[in-house]
């Protein structure tokens, strides 16, 4: 990474895994413990180190241990459908409510049109599409459970905008964002809103925002907003995923590469054919595979299985020690996870589909 390197949370920069280690000393990050781990050992991300680092968690812990109310908040931009980044933050908001947590998940329609040029109206379709996957993955939407919401008809997120913009200035958003739009500058204050809107709501108690680590600056930006505006409220905390770069071997999942990345409503020939064609740790022939082993750390076919599409622990372990090993064949790998990758795609557009209406209904959308 170099001197002037600065994170972009619009998603102009690729992190590579040398950054990680800078960025935890950098933005003072906190390191997932092994103590941490087995505090959290229900929630899967964590327990398998795809969240590496936190700010905050241990108010989480302590909140579970005393049965006290906490909450977990993130949310999607209507700008396309799921995939597998979209559904890595979806699914760690399904693991902490399922921990205890109110799970808020906000709809970021106003940054969709600063960043993507994306009118409401036509956000809403998306809108309704992206919570109908999110419900299909497991999110208990009754009310004693779950708040979802659009910014654009927040009221009180647009509020808390206007509230803490009085101590903002140019300078100030241009030190952790770099030059924008002033659009874009509005749309990261109404992010603090979403951030804050929890604790506005049901009053002050912990909350985490699961996050890629290049969306780290808005964490920041409301973490010292909070401590300025809203003293009696905590600050809100934050867990760190590791991001997956494109399943074709390229530094990140984007919409000009199509190959880095399938979404969950291609055809199903298409998601295939991307499985296919996905980076392998394997040597360069069998040979090779069978006396110096793979290198599943590289390997795109294990990194999916692990986020998304593996639930056994054990057959993970079991898959990468294998694979080290030299025993593993990546051809047997691949033609496993496109098996289990399709299966899963199929059983959740069953599920989705029952769901559009609700996901409508939970939108205020006709």
């Amino acid at each position: 990474m170099t001197e002037d390197f600065k994170i972009d949370p619009w998603g102009a920069s690729a992190i590579q895994e040398d950054d990680y280690a800078r960025l935890i000393k950098e933005f003072g990050i906190e390191e997932i413990t092994d103590v941490i781990r087995q505090k959290m050992i229900k929630n899967r991300f964590i327990r398998r180190k795809i969240i590496f680092g936190h700010r905050d968690l241990g108010l989480i812990y302590k909140a579970i241990e005393k049965g006290q109310p906490w909450a977990v908040m993130s949310g999607i931009k209507p700008s396309g459908p799921f995939h597998l980044g979209t559904a890595t933050t979806a699914l760690e908001i399904v693991e902490f409510q399922k921990m205890g947590g109110k799970a808020y998940y906000g709809v970021a329609d106003i940054e969709s049109w600063e960043d993507n040029g994306i009118p409401w109206e036509k956000a809403e379709d998306t809108a309704v599409d992206n919570i109908a996957d999110i419900l299909a993955l497991g999110l208990d939407p009754s009310p004693k459970k779950a708040y979802i919401w659009r910014q654009s008809r927040e009221s009180k997120v647009k509020d808390i905008c206007f509230k803490v913009s009085r101590l903002v200035t140019q300078n100030m958003l241009n030190a952790i964002y770099g030059e924008r739009t002033f659009g874009l500058y509005i749309s990261s204050l109404i992010q603090v809103g979403d951030i804050i809107l929890p604790q506005v709501i049901e009053g002050p108690q912990p909350t985490i925002v699961p996050v890629g680590i290049d969306q780290d600056p808005h964490l920041r930006l409301t973490r010292d907003l909070t401590r300025r505006n809203y003293k009696k409220l905590f600050l809100p905390g934050a867990t760190y995923h590791y991001l997956l770069a494109g399943i074709d071997g390229s530094e990140k999942m984007a919409k000009r590469n199509p190959n880095s990345y399938f979404t969950f409503n291609e055809p199903l020939e298409s998601i295939e054919k991307k499985v296919k064609g996905s980076l392998t740790g394997g040597r360069r022939n069998l040979k090779e595979q069978k006396q110096l082993g793979g290198e599943p750390q590289k390997c795109m076919v294990y990194k999916m299985l692990m986020y998304h599409f593996e639930e056994d622990d054990e057959k993970l372990a079991k898959d990468f020690e294998m694979c080290v090993k030299g025993e593993l064949m990546c051809g047997d790998h691949k033609q496993e996870c496109v098996e289990k990758v399709l299966n899963f795609i199929k059983n959740h557009r069953k599920k989705k589909e029952k769901l559009i209406d609700k996901a409508r209904n939970l939108l205020k959308i006709d």
